[in-house]
């Protein structure tokens, strides 16, 4: 995305008296208030790969302090549509990857006083560029699957709350995001009785 920006962080960890294992993430700060695409170091050899996907140490040091509380795991077939869910109290960020398959992954901020009140991002995460997306408190979120399977997996900063849950409508004209081509979307009955942008309870 134009104007993004990126940092890297290193932290180390002792197996050992003379072991150290060095951590690289890469962080793309996009301009969607506090949004951060995060690419790791990866370890490959011939046995496979290797990578730390959450360090708090490292997070901390990128911008990220949250506590995490609570790791989801979904299985989808494709062109199943998840969102765009948020919760108004137990207010949830989230870090999302994917262990398996495509998703086009999307998130819309909710905050009244931002300046991309109302905009929304998205990018592909996938088992092969393994990055995962940092979707701050207050935004919605949403994913479409762009392979046969897919399993994503998220850290959330606080607990799911079913009472608490909004799902807004995943074709709202108003946000008007631009989902992949191709893809029919299968919808649960909450998410295709979502309500519009217009009419959701957002934040201050």
């Amino acid at each position: 995305m134009a104007g993004a920006t990126e940092s890297y962080s290193r932290g180390a960890q002792f197996g050992g008296q003379d072991q150290v294992r060095r951590t690289l993430i890469k962080v793309d700060e996009i301009s969607l208030g506090g949004v951060k695409l995060l690419s790791p170091r990866i370890f490959r050899d011939d046995r496979g790969f290797f990578f730390e996907s959450y360090n708090e140490r490292v997070f901390r040091d990128l911008g990220i302090p949250e506590h995490f509380v609570q790791d989801n795991h979904s299985s989808s077939v494709k062109g199943v549509l998840r969102g765009l869910h948020y919760q108004t109290q137990q207010v949830q960020g989230k870090l999302v990857r994917v262990i398996r398959g495509r998703i086009f992954d999307v998130a819309v901020d909710l905050r009244r006083s931002s300046s991309t009140f109302g905009k929304w991002i998205g990018y592909e995460l996938s088992e092969e560029n393994q990055k995962s997306l940092w979707i701050p408190p207050a935004f919605a979120h949403g994913f479409v699957v762009l392979s046969e399977f897919a399993d994503v997996v998220y850290k959330a900063s606080d607990f799911y709350a079913a009472g608490f849950e909004q799902s807004i409508i995943w074709n709202d004209p108003d946000l008007n995001i631009q989902w992949p081509r191709g893809v029919t979307p299968s919808l649960s009955k909450k998410d295709a009785a979502g309500i519009r942008f217009k009419d959701a309870q957002t934040f201050s």
